[in-house]
């Protein structure tokens, strides 16, 4: 049976990517540019906004407005 996943940190790279550090130990850089393209996600643009970020028990969370799903974040992720 596998653990939940969850995202444990987060640290601001650049742009609009994140390295987030995973509970099973894999780390993976997100670009979030292409997700801030639609919705609610347009916030993502402002990168004030898009630095402000927090974590919450499972994933990376912008003011309880904007979250990912942890498993979706491990899947567009690359390891670099």
């Amino acid at each position: 049976m596998n653990p939940i996943l969850k995202v444990t940190n987060a640290d601001y790279v650049r742009d609009y990517v994140l390295c987030l550090s995973f509970n099973d130990g894999t780390k993976k850089m997100v670009d979030f540019w292409p997700l801030a393209q639609k919705g609610i996600c347009v916030k993502l643009q402002d990168k004030d906004y898009f630095r402000n970020f927090t974590l919450d028990p499972f994933s990376v969370d912008w003011s309880n407005e904007i979250g990912f799903a942890p498993e979706y974040l491990y899947e567009i992720g690359t390891t670099e």
